[in-house]
């Protein structure tokens, strides 16, 4: 039966190599702290680091100002839009 994502309580384990870690716990002697704590650290910056860079989406220059042009200047609605527009709810029009 496959683990769900999260479980129920706040532990988590995972297999290491021995030689990983050795480096870890010399690393945690050097920075003076406890391996959890180490381990949560760095984990959850480099968790930040690819969420922050999923989060963003580079466009270009040319891009940046079509954007900018179509919100200063929205095209005219078309067909399906008004008949989206007239298909919603009252509350929502």
């Amino acid at each position: 039966m496959p683990r769900l994502a999260i479980e129920d309580n706040s532990r988590m384990s995972l297999r290491i190599r021995p030689e990983e870690k050795a480096l870890l716990l010399r690393a945690v002697a050097l920075d003076q702290t406890d391996l959890t704590d180490f381990v949560i650290r760095n984990a959850l910056r480099a968790a930040r680091a690819v969420i922050a860079k999923a989060d963003r989406q580079p466009i270009t220059e040319r891009d940046s100002l079509r954007v900018l042009d179509l919100l200063e200047n929205p095209p005219a609605p078309n067909a399906k839009l008004r008949a989206a527009a007239r298909a919603l709810p009252k509350r929502f029009s």
